[in-house]
């Protein structure tokens, strides 16, 4: 079944009863769309959940669909990363490569189950397509993914992206990815390194710096060596506090 896209769906009036009605709504959603997935679930379900009526599915969000939509790019768990900010003119790419990282960590403060919850929302997609997956690939993932590789492409010298360039910006993604995906084993092996909202923000300064040192090998690798070494003298990302 394809799901239609948000911008199908018309624009409510965002009185404060009106966001926490339509947040409750969504935080029901997600629950329920995770655990039994998009066919399975009934509107009256998830309305009886949100302690709401029916009728306020079809004001918010038009109907299931569009509510499984919204859930899906609800900016509490998936924030989106426009591709602006991660090549705009005055943009650096260490920069870019925050903006992209705290894109994973930010969610992360919502607490542990609800992000649970949106993993497991993700992977039912991928198994159970209903269009919400290609959609969120089409618009946030690919544009954001090729936007970083043409901040990589600056930062080493090179013309257009290549094979290793790509390999690049997947690796530096997927120091976000893994907070995800291996949020338990964080919390059952080092909890500390992400139960609370300073422990994320240090951990993403950590990750950045982590980020540029793979970068800075990438252009020496390639023979860049005077560029990657201003590069890794001049960034305060890479001093010890």
């Amino acid at each position: 079944m394809s799901i239609p896209s948000p911008e199908t769906l018309s624009a409510k009036p965002n009185r404060s009863d009106g966001v926490e009605a339509r947040n409750r709504l969504l935080d029901a959603a997600l629950q329920l769309f995770a655990e039994q997935g998009f066919a399975k679930t009934s509107i009256r379900e998830i309305a009886q959940a949100a302690q709401a009526n029916v009728a306020s599915i079809s004001y918010y969000f038009g109907d299931k669909a569009g509510l499984y939509r919204a859930v899906f790019s609800d900016p509490r768990t998936n924030p989106p990363l426009p591709p602006e900010a991660l090549e705009g003119t005055d943009v650096t790419l260490e920069q870019a490569i925050r903006g992209l990282l705290s894109s994973f960590l930010e969610p992360l403060k919502q607490g542990h189950v609800t992000q649970q919850q949106y993993m497991k929302l993700c992977f039912r997609e991928m198994l159970e397509p209903t269009g919400a997956w290609q959609h969120e690939i089409d618009t946030n993932i690919a544009p954001a993914h090729l936007a970083l590789t043409r901040g990589l492409c600056r930062h080493v010298g090179l013309a257009e992206a290549d094979d290793d360039i790509h390999r690049l910006a997947f690796t530096i993604s997927g120091l976000g990815v893994m907070l995800h995906v291996g949020n338990d084993l964080y919390t059952q092996i080092r909890p500390g390194l992400v139960n609370s909202p300073q422990a994320l923000d240090a951990y993403l300064d950590r990750l950045v710096s982590y980020a540029l040192v793979l970068v800075d090998a990438e252009a020496l690798r390639r023979g860049a060596k005077t560029q990657a070494s201003t590069h890794f003298s001049e960034s305060t990302s890479l001093q010890v506090p």
